[in-house]
């Protein structure tokens, strides 16, 4: 069982971004998750349960498939809306999780263990702070 930070400790924000293969994610099938999945999922939320009492974890979500998805630019004519897909990807951003961490190791830590559970790869980047415009 994890210790709770101690509320003094200073802690930097990641965003991990889940990604999984384009060609595996099927829109027609997406709501049906395989028997692989649902395990995968299983050992997941345990890891979200640990970091959660911990105080690790801030956020975290699943996101709907990328052809249900809506980009909006700004063009000379005005701001223009197009639904998705957008273009041929390799890989599709399927999920986020916020972290509240010591630092960038514990974030890489933290994500190699939700690679290890879901089998897909995650990227690590740090949530710019107050600081940044300063």
């Amino acid at each position: 069982m994890p210790t709770p930070r101690p509320e003094n400790e200073d802690t930097v924000k990641y965003l991990l971004l889940g990604y999984t293969p384009a060609h595996a994610w099927d829109p027609e099938t997406a709501d049906t998750p395989s028997e692989d999945a649902l395990a995968a999922f299983a050992a997941y939320r345990r890891l979200e349960e640990e970091l959660l009492d911990s105080g690790e974890l801030v956020a975290t979500e699943g996101l709907g498939h990328p052809a249900v998805g809506t980009t909006l630019r700004r063009t000379p004519e005005g701001v223009v809306a197009t639904d998705g897909p957008f273009a041929e990807l390799k890989e599709v951003l399927a999920s986020f999780a916020v972290l509240d961490v010591s630092g960038h190791e514990r974030a890489v830590e933290i994500a190699a263990r939700i690679v290890e559970a879901l089998g897909e790869p995650v990227e690590v980047r740090p949530i710019m702070g107050e600081d940044f415009a300063a």
